[in-house]
């Protein structure tokens, strides 16, 4: 069964940086479509940042150029690294994976993705 841990979470002002790491564990991150997504108060969730299984990446535009997803393939680990922080970017952050063929199009589409780390809250005030 895959598992998925974050970690990385925290307060910081605005402007600032964090970076958020994802553990999986069960199987390997090869095999699977997988991504950041987060949901904020009385909001629905949404994706972040999704990676494929050959590399090519999808960001949300609303952080483009200041958003980066990795993986780390001998940690199986996923990371996300945020700079230049705004307090609109405050919510719980989970990691997602899919073990289907997402179509090009759908890739940020969360319905696809089945499996979900308990998640991670950031906070930036301003």
């Amino acid at each position: 069964q895959v598992r998925l841990v974050e970690s990385g979470g925290g307060s910081v002002q605005a402007g600032g940086s964090l970076r958020l790491s994802c553990a999986l564990s069960g199987d390997t991150y090869s095999n699977y479509q997988i991504g950041w997504f987060r949901q904020a108060p009385g909001k629905e969730r949404e994706a972040v940042v999704v990676i494929g299984r050959f590399g090519t990446t999808t960001y949300a535009e609303s952080v483009k150029g200041r958003f980066t997803i990795s993986v780390d393939s001998t940690k199986n680990t996923l990371y996300l690294q945020m700079n230049s922080l705004k307090p609109e970017d405050s919510a719980m952050y989970y990691c997602a994976a899919s073990s289907s063929l997402i179509p090009r199009e759908s890739v940020l589409d969360q319905h696809w993705y089945n499996f979900w780390g308990q998640g991670t809250q950031v906070t930036v005030s301003s």
